[in-house]
């Protein structure tokens, strides 16, 4: 079967936090044939593990790197990659994947209120400006 995982199903495979739930989730997606993980679910997850569970950025980065890289799950590896660099450089993802994909849709530069985004994004080679 091919599925979709919510976030909260990564969430429960991830962190193991609930023995019989986790333990189905995990189950459920080692059996699919194809597990698409929507970028939304990943800006949410990882929201909810560094807010939520407070998980270190390092240990969120991580975990994300070891879902995208099972076999049998599908995602846009370059938005997640670009969440995953602002993610390092200690920013948020999900500016990241809002970037690129900005830029995907044919937007040529990032523009947000949050200076400390528009820094990273433009340090990553990204065309960003801080609206004042």
């Amino acid at each position: 079967m091919k599925v979709t995982a919510d976030t909260n199903v990564l969430v429960r495979a991830i962190t193991g936090d609930h023995p019989r739930q986790s333990a189905i989730a995990q189950a459920a997606l080692e059996q699919a044939d194809k597990v698409a993980v929507p970028l939304p679910a990943l800006c949410e997850l990882v929201w909810v593990l560094g807010q939520g569970y407070k998980i270190g950025a390092g240990d969120i980065c991580d975990a994300i790197r070891r879902l995208i890289n099972v076999g049998n799950v599908s995602v846009n590896r370059l938005a997640v990659e670009a969440g995953l660099a602002i993610l390092d450089a200690g920013g948020d993802f999900a500016d990241g994947v809002i970037a690129f994909e900005g830029n995907w849709l044919g937007g040529e530069a990032f523009i947000s209120f949050d200076r400390k985004a528009v820094e990273l994004l433009e340090g990553h080679g990204s065309s960003a400006r801080l609206l004042a």
